[in-house]
């Protein structure tokens, strides 16, 4: 007999009618490579053999203790087993399981009853009947909060493969004995939120035995049982403070589990009996599938493999009829409850991950027909399956795969339509095997004399045009072997020329003539030679900086409160066209007015001249003297314009020495960024700013600074050339509302980065594109997350505009990715849906200030009316005209198509969705008289089938709502967007674009 001393782990083993597997089970135990282990096993009211053969079998081994109970079910069984365990560490195995000879001496060391707790696990293998092993089931990783989030939606670890404290285990109370099915789940998810650390071993130590006829359990129990799991996850969550639950957040919402587990459970039964309706109504609500589309398609591949005991996918094509009526009722459950289109994006999925397991197979799945050539023997015609109408087509060289296409299905695959797919939808024309045909001889003779010229130039050319001649060898012999390649009227290509004809035909007459807005272009202006000549093109215009503006008026009125009485003699430098000048006037008895430019001194004349006491010439006082002996001297915005702070002190020299004993010296200028990093300012390209030129002064002899007004944008300073007691500080405000080119110049808050130095020091291979709808505060409760309101919106972009962010347009951005090479600074896209009149009335406004363009997606059927679409949610919100759509177009707002209708792409048949495509670029094109290239799909609802046909419609970038930062291996008609939800925090929006903590305030 083997005597055991105080075991390191007990293994809690329920049995009933177990006396078939007993043995095997508790020979894995014995046959481990470490032997101090215990295994208490209860039988829970067996009827067979089970307590004759535990006895047998503990008479020799000490290490097995056995106790009885009546039939309580497994959980009970476990909890008596734990009260008699004598371990520190436990794992619990089923009777009918087994663990490989190495499972303590890799597991044991791992678990720990610390704290916090750890948790050991393994990978697993299922065994089918008659012994056959299956492949590996790796666990996932599950550290941190992963533990949480996965455990919240499913069991992720199977029941035998966790060695864990059993002080942990006593102090939750053991095991849920109301639950007959996942009592291991709800240990498992409330270990987790007890803090719990789950570390993997990364090994496969388990087995699973699989019974036929039994393995998926009761289903309604199954499915009962989730939903009581599931319900409590989303209780600790809330104890927690955890995620609500969406796609965009990892964490899956109770119905989505609770639907995850009722699919599997389907699917892994496929019993035909089975009442999948009255299984669904045991759940509180039947969920939206939209976004969970490839998690519902791998559950139920591995519900489907797991119930079929098969190891490899592709294994499911040789017993299609067998589990594609269960499937497709399946998905016709869940299509009745979703975003329309999502049983159809579950559909492609597992169509996809069979026969990616075999490109060889050829087979039809609902709307998907999967079909595998032979590039090299390309000789029967396919036909098109009925109700297919979207196409994964493999082409083999031999056992080679060289290229698939994934699209959509319009008829027939001729031999003709098999070559072009091979040759211009993969690129894999050079398997393709030329027939050394007279027909094929003749077609490329024929192909070769269409481009004589071009054929006959390279030939009399040198080497170097060798490699042209030989690509346009290369395309002569692909126009050639297509033309000699059997087609006809209904296959594939000829039909989808039909269909292009008839959608060109229907295209609305009243688009075709609608007016074209003129471009207007403007003239280059030369480089100007000189200082004079710069400031001489400044003022080709009048007011070029639109001084007569709130903002400027406000300056003007602070800056002449701060002049003394009793002035006799004033010169004001940099005068401009005297729109100063003439406020100032009547403050003085005697005032030369100057400015660099003759222009500007010739208007300032003009509408001075009603005041006798001002003299107007040119000066450039950089150059030249500055008139002496003056009571006062102004010289307001324009100071920053010295290239460096050696030509201010030298300015500001003369300017100080220009000023009599007791005269005074006022000086008004902006706040600068690169001046004053930490606050608000203007991010010109100036050296310095208002601090520097304050300091500057300061530092002359005789001057001191007696008063400041100062705002959030500029400071005016008033020196006296004299003594000053106590200088003064007067804080007011500006003007408002600002002149866009003036408020697009400003970074507001803290120090970040400025445009022009993250252009110099950063690039990027990937680029956030931001997704809005409306910039509105009102509209219905249910429509919040889609709201952004303003003030919101314009933190947003203050916060974008201060971190060095510059916007690219969807054109701009398709370009960027297509070049391949590191994109300069940081570039942002900022995109818009549906065409709110709120975008014209609230957000455009509040983008020119921040210097930011945006992409606005159209739905063109709908121009000009509501968006109905939102109705069962309240009242429709008011959608821009075409003459707000035009004007903003004009103003260097992009606009892209949204399709006509707003219905998700992903609900419409082939040709609905091309006619549909082709009519709505075709009126943003006769309306806005400018070439429309991108297009963002409704709801994101995009399918295998929607790139090619946006392609044929001419777009060449479209946009999906998948959240995630656009880089160079996107599909360029599915980038991804970020939704900048109107009910998320502010705080939220900075970890959004990546820079996780950053001030937004």
């Amino acid at each position: 007999m083997v005597i055991a001393a105080t075991p390191d782990i007990s293994f809690l083993i329920p049995a009933y009618n177990a006396a078939d597997t007993l043995a095997e089970c508790l020979a894995s135990l014995q046959q481990q490579t470490q032997s101090n282990w215990q295994a208490v096993v209860i039988d829970d009211g067996s009827t067979d053999r089970t307590w004759e053969v535990l006895e047998g079998i503990a008479r020799t081994d000490s290490r097995i203790r056995l106790a009885r109970q009546p039939n309580a079910g497994a959980a009970a069984a476990r909890n008596h087993a734990a009260r008699l365990a004598s371990a520190s560490l436990l794992c619990m195995l089923d009777a009918d399981d087994w663990l490989d000879p190495t499972f303590i001496e890799s597991m044991q060391p791992v678990a720990d009853d610390a704290s916090p707790p750890v948790l050991a696990y393994c990978d697993y293998r299922r065994v089918a009947p008659g012994g056959r092993l299956l492949r590996v089931e790796q666990a996932p990783i599950l550290t941190g909060d992963a533990a949480k989030r996965e455990f919240s939606s499913f069991c992720a670890l199977a029941i035998h493969t966790v060695v864990f404290p059993k002080s942990l285990f006593e102090l939750l109370g053991g095991m849920d004995e109301t639950l007959q099915t996942g009592e291991e789940w709800d240990l498992w998810l409330r270990m987790a939120f007890a803090g719990a650390e789950f570390r993997h071993v990364d090994k496969c130590l388990a087995f699973y035995r699989m019974k036929a006829g039994s393995l998926s359990g009761d289903p309604v129990k199954l499915v009962r049982d989730a939903v009581r799991v599931t319900t409590k996850a989303q209780a600790l969550q809330m104890q927690q403070g955890l995620s609500a639950g969406g796609p965009e957040t990892g964490w899956i919402t109770p119905p989505v589990s609770q639907l995850r587990m009722l699919a599997w459970v389907v699917a892994a039964k496929l019993d035909p009996t089975l009442d999948t309706a009255a299984l669904a109504a045991l759940l509180p609500g039947m969920p939206d599938a939209a976004g969970y589309e490839n998690l519902f398609a791998g559950v139920i591949l591995h519900g489907l493999q797991t119930g079929l005991f098969i190891d490899r996918a592709d294994g499911l094509i040789d017993v299609l009829d067998k589990w594609r009526p269960t499937f497709l009722s399946l998905i016709q459950l869940i299509q009745k409850h979703s975003m329309p289109g999502a049983g159809r994006k579950i559909i492609e999925a597992v169509s996809w991950h069979i026969s990616a397991a075999n490109p060889l197979r050829s087979f039809t799945l609902g709307n998907v027909q999967v079909i595998s050539v032979s590039s090299a023997t390309l000789i029967t015609r396919i036909p098109k399956a009925e109700p297919s109408d979207t196409l994964i087509m493999h082409a083999m060289s031999g056992e080679q795969h060289v290229g698939s296409f994934v699209g959509p299905l319009w008829g027939d695959l001729s031999i003709r339509a098999q070559i072009r797919l091979i040759m211009h939808e993969m690129q894999a024309e050079e398997h393709l095997q030329m027939p050394p045909t007279l027909v094929y001889a003749r077609s490329w003779t024929r192909e070769a004399l269409r481009g004589y010229r071009t054929f006959g130039g390279l030939i009399i050319k040198s080497g170097r045009r060798r490699g042209r001649l030989e690509r346009l060898l290369v395309r002569v012999g692909r126009s050639a072997l297509l033309a000699t390649a059997p087609g006809d009227k209904q296959d594939n290509d000829a039909r989808l020329s039909e269909i292009l004809r008839d959608s060109e035909h229907r295209l609305a007459p009243r688009f075709r003539n609608s007016p074209k807005p003129r471009s207007q272009k403007r003239k280059q202006a030369a480089p100007a030679q000189s200082e004079e000549e710069y400031w001489e093109h400044m003022f080709e215009r009048p007011d070029p900086w639109n001084y007569i503006s709130v903002y400027e008026q406000v300056k003007y009125a602070q800056t002449l409160s701060l002049i003394p009485e009793g002035i006799e003699k004033a010169l004001e430098l940099a005068c401009a066209e005297g729109i100063f000048t003439e406020k100032l006037a009547p403050k003085v008895a005697r005032l030369t007015a100057t400015d660099i430019s003759q222009r500007a001194i010739d208007r300032a004349i003009k509408r001075c001249r009603d005041h006798g006491n001002v003299e107007l010439h040119v000066l450039d006082f950089v150059k030249s003297d500055v008139p002496p002996e003056q009571d006062l001297v102004i010289c307001s915005e324009v100071l920053y314009y010295m290239k460096d702070e050696e030509m201010l002190a030298a300015v500001c020299r003369k300017m100080a020495a220009a000023v009599k004993p007791g005269g005074y010296l006022i000086t008004a200028h902006a706040h600068i960024r690169q001046d004053e990093p930490g606050r608000t300012g203007f991010d010109w390209g100036h050296p310095f700013g208002v601090e520097t030129i304050k300091r500057v002064f300061a530092a002359q002899a005789g001057l001191a600074l007696e008063e400041t007004i100062d705002t959030e944008l500029y400071a005016i300073h008033r020196f006296k050339k004299g003594a000053v007691a106590n200088p003064a500080l007067r804080i007011e405000a500006h003007g408002v509302p600002l002149d866009t080119d003036v408020a697009k110049h400003i970074i507001c808050g803290p120090a970040g980065i400025g445009r022009e130095a993250a252009w110099k020091t950063e690039v990027t291979t990937s680029v956030p594109i931001l997704m809005y709808h409306r910039i509105a505060e009102d509209g219905p409760g249910a429509l919040r997350r889609f709201r952004t309101p303003p003030e919101i919106f314009r933190k947003q972009m203050q916060f974008l505009r201060r971190q060095g962010y510059y916007s690219v347009t969807a054109q701009n951005l398709a370009n960027l990715l297509r070049s391949g090479k590191p994109i300069q600074g940081r570039p942002v896209m900022l995109s818009f849906d549906d065409a709110y009149l709120d975008f014209q009335t609230n957000a455009y406004p509040i983008l020119a200030e921040n210097d930011f363009s945006a992409d606005v997606f159209v739905v063109t059927d709908k121009v000009g009316g509501r968006s109905d679409w939102d109705s069962a949610h309240g009242e429709p919100a008011p959608l821009m005209s075409w003459l707000h759509i035009q004007d903003l177009h004009q103003k260097g707002i992009s606009f892209g198509s949204h399709l006509a209708s707003h219905t998700p792409a992903s609900a419409m048949d082939n040709e609905a969705l091309l006619a549909e495509a082709i009519l709505s670029r075709d009126a943003l094109q006769s309306r806005l008289g400018a070439p429309v290239a991108s297009i963002a799909l409704p709801y994101g609802g995009t399918d295998f089938r929607v790139p090619s046909i946006l392609a044929l419609a001419g777009y060449s970038v479209g946009f999906t709502t998948r959240p995630a930062k656009a880089t160079f291996s996107d599909n360029f008609f599915a980038l991804p967007r970020f939704e900048v939800r109107g009910d998320r925090p502010l705080e939220a929006f900075p970890e959004l674009i990546g820079l996780p903590g950053a001030f937004i305030g």
